[in-house]
């Protein structure tokens, strides 16, 4: 199993219009063969003194992290399902003016050390 996970700063007054626009990018990765998507919005993520996933995109008082992944077969397949992806004029239009600024994003692929 391969994952893409991905953690973001969105505005509070913004987070039905980032469920709306990864609704369409969920549907898109899901139908192109991901195994899973999934969007998780912050409930207890404390602004560290040192490290934090608030501080690590520097999240401020009017935002909160959301922490999203997607799970592939392999990385084979992740990267044939990413290249369709980032090809689907729908995510493109999606993401013209996204409600979160893409500059703090943070992400990266990840191969599996365990699971239960």
């Amino acid at each position: 199993m391969y994952v893409d996970g991905f953690i973001v700063a969105v505005p509070k007054d913004k987070i039905e219009a980032y469920k709306e626009m990864s609704t369409q990018a969920g549907k898109i990765w899901m139908e192109n063969g991901a195994k899973q998507y999934v969007e998780c919005v912050g409930d207890d993520v404390p602004y560290g003194k040192l490290t934090s996933f608030p501080r690590a995109v520097q999240a401020t008082e009017e935002e909160t992290v959301v922490f999203s992944w997607i799970v592939y077969e392999s990385r084979e397949q992740r990267d044939a399902i990413n290249a369709k992806v980032m090809a689907d004029p729908r995510l493109a239009s999606g993401m013209e003016n996204p409600p979160f600024d893409a500059k703090r994003m943070i992400y990266g692929g990840f191969t599996t050390l365990l699971q239960f």
